[in-house]
């Protein structure tokens, strides 16, 4: 039976309910014959999207602003899997390098599922781990553009199903390799069969590609062999003063010299003075060079050496970064998380997380490909967002990176807060939370600078913005009332996706509840739109407004409106002028992509009753064909 016929028989079925008959169909569509097998276990974070859209709210007074010329960084506190959703909306298809450091499930208190953490006993245990990284890792796919990549710190607990898995989701083809990090040279002994000094950073590519990731930049103290034996006879041709020899004026007649091992024979007479070469000089040998190669080598300043037997070598000026290597240990210039955990000492005087990456680690895993937006939504510690800035720093790039981490503070913190007498969902309490106390703080003194324990001040980096944002909600049933709180909320959703956050609502004459007017003070505006009994006014100033702006790019107008060709009538006279999008349905389509990766449109949304406005009531996945 095939299973179009089996799906058939299922929707005929009596006695079942629609989620019953919905789960079948979903038991039918997802069976395979190869691959991970595990039961799904919900999350209520992922029930949470069922009825309820994540939006990002800026915490303005955290943000670390330096000048429009910098990158502005991102940094989440919420859920991962809401924050995820969110930039659906905002960074689909945008995102080049993404870097996790997901809960390597080992069943020491390292991994929370629904609140509660998964011991070793938990005969689920590695279905919820499957269940939470599944999702979060579909989602990533969604984001990652056409050419990004992946890289995934993991160790031997899970690294097998997470193999399986990501060839699932990203594609077998797709797997770039797995690279051994030398976590530690003093791992503890926790085995009586095996010390664990590694662990393994799988990689994988949305689509296989020939770019060439770039490793460390060879540097070479002694010469190499421009010859082998095993090579064809070649005639190479060095024009004169090209060719440097140990003794200063003497001259060689044509014929054999070299060694017995390494014969090289000299084609014309050859003169010396100054210890180079004043003539044009051809040999034969068995070179592994062609001549063009050596005219491209040449012209690279590449040094050619002639010994006092004859031998001729050559020395680069400068190599091409080589292929990196599977082992990332200190011989490409990556620490251990010994050297992590003095670093991040360093910058607060006292412990404040346990394990962390060396940015080392990450710079090199960044170091791979060119300018590139980053996420991480396993922030921790935030050392994601401090590599990207020493990278920067370094070569001169202008990476972004956007980083993603809850606020969870541990059970020893929370117990002391609560003996003092401080209560939960207070800022006091909130500010011991990891992402404010230890993400965002780390990377508030590496931007502005600290001093560290040794005494010593630690210069900022200065060339570089943070923004500091929190997942919120708005109510996912489409009822008028939530299309126009959907639409107001989404404003630093929209400022996000167009890296435009300087607002000039009210110092351009606005009033703030009509609309609101960004720029990135280089020649783009970005206008949103809300719902108003004004409209027609506000449409009109607006259009005077934008006809009068100097701009580099096409004015990015978001707005209220059931479709663009209505809004496009709306702002006619300035067209051309305008890269018009309609609200809220452009968040709508963007979300329920999303929530059919996570198949909560196989489950019924909840919907809400309200006695007043509810002309056009519906949910996000009404009209939906059931497959």
């Amino acid at each position: 039976m095939n299973k179009q016929d089996l799906i058939s028989k299922i929707k005929q079925l009596d006695g079942v309910t629609q989620d019953e008959r919905a789960y079948l169909i979903n038991l039918v569509n997802t069976k395979k014959k190869y691959g991970l097998v595990w039961e799904d276990k919900p999350e209520d974070v992922e029930e949470q999207l069922r009825d309820n859209l994540p939006v990002l709210k800026e915490v303005k007074e955290k943000a670390i602003i330096n000048g429009e010329d910098n990158p502005n960084h991102i940094l989440i506190e919420g859920d991962n899997l809401h924050a995820l959703t969110a930039l659906t909306f905002t960074h689909e298809g945008k995102i080049d390098v993404i870097y996790i450091d997901p809960p390597y499930n080992t069943g020491n208190k390292d991994f929370k599922y629904n609140d509660s953490f998964v011991d070793k006993e938990d005969s689920y245990r590695h279905s919820k781990w499957l269940s939470f990284m599944d999702k979060r890792l579909r989602i990533a796919k969604q984001l990652l553009s056409d050419n990004g990549a992946i890289f995934i710190s993991i160790d031997d607990y899970e690294v097998g199903q997470l193999k399986l898995i990501c060839n699932e989701i990203f594609g077998e083809s797709n797997f770039v390799g797995q690279w051994n990090w030398f976590k530690s040279a003093t791992p503890p002994n926790l085995s009586h069969k095996i010390k664990k000094n590694v662990e393994f950073i799988l990689g994988y590519e949305k689509n296989k590609n020939n770019t060439k990731y770039k490793g460390i930049q060879k540097d070479s103290k002694s010469d190499d062999p421009i010859t082998k034996p095993q090579n064809t006879l070649k005639v190479l041709t060095f024009p004169p003063k090209t060719i440097n020899f140990k003794n200063e004026n003497f001259q060689l007649q044509a014929g054999i010299y070299g060694t017995e091992k390494y014969p090289n024979k000299l084609l014309n007479d050859l003169i010396v003075e100054n210890y180079t070469n004043t003539n044009e000089v051809s040999f034969e040998n068995r070179f592994v060079w062609t001549q063009p190669k050596l005219d491209e080598e040449l012209a690279n300043s590449t040094i050619i050496n002639c010994s006092k037997t004859t031998v001729i070598s050559y020395k680069k000026q400068n190599y091409s970064e080589e292929v990196p290597p599977n082992l990332i240990d200190e011989s490409v210039g990556v620490d251990t998380t010994e050297e992590a955990g003095k670093s991040l000492y360093e910058i607060f005087g006292e412990k404040m997380f346990d394990y962390p990456k060396p940015v080392s680690l990450i710079k090199y895993l960044l170091s791979f490909k060119e300018n590139s937006i980053i996420l991480d939504f396993f922030a921790g510690s935030g050392t994601t967002l401090h590599a990207t800035m020493e990278l920067n720093a370094e070569d001169g790039g202008n990476r972004q990176s956007i980083i993603i981490t809850n606020n969870e503070i541990d059970a020893k913190t929370e117990k002391d807060l609560l003996e003092k007498g401080i209560e939960k969902g207070t800022e006091e309490f909130e500010n011991s939370g990891i992402c404010q106390a230890v993400t965002y703080e780390r990377n508030k003194r590496v931007i502005e600078g600290y001093t560290n324990t040794k005494g010593i001040v630690i210069e900022g980096l200065k060339n570089n913005n943070l923004r500091y944002f929190k997942s919120e909600f708005v109510p996912s049933s489409k009822t008028e009332q939530n299309k126009r709180l959907l639409t107001q909320a989404s404003t630093e959703l929209i400022c996000i996706k167009e890296d435009c956050y300087q607002d000039v609502t009210e110092k351009d004459g606005f009033n703030r509840l009509h609309c609101g007017m960004f720029t990135n003070g280089k020649g783009k505006y970005l206008v949103v739109v809300y719902h108003t009994r004004q409209i027609n006014a506000v449409c009109e100033q607006l259009t005077n407004y934008i006809k009068g702006l100097e701009i580099t790019e096409k004015v990015k107008l978001y707005a209220f409106s059931p479709e663009k060709e209505t809004l496009l009538e709306d702002f006619y006279d300035v067209q051309d002028k305008i890269d018009a999008v309609p609200l809220p349905e452009a968040i709508y389509n963007a979300y329920r992509a999303t929530f059919r990766t996570l198949k909560l449109d196989k489950k019924p949304m909840v919907v809400i009753t309200i006695t007043d406005d509810v002309d056009g009531e519906s949910t996000l996945f009404d009209n939906q064909d059931e497959e």
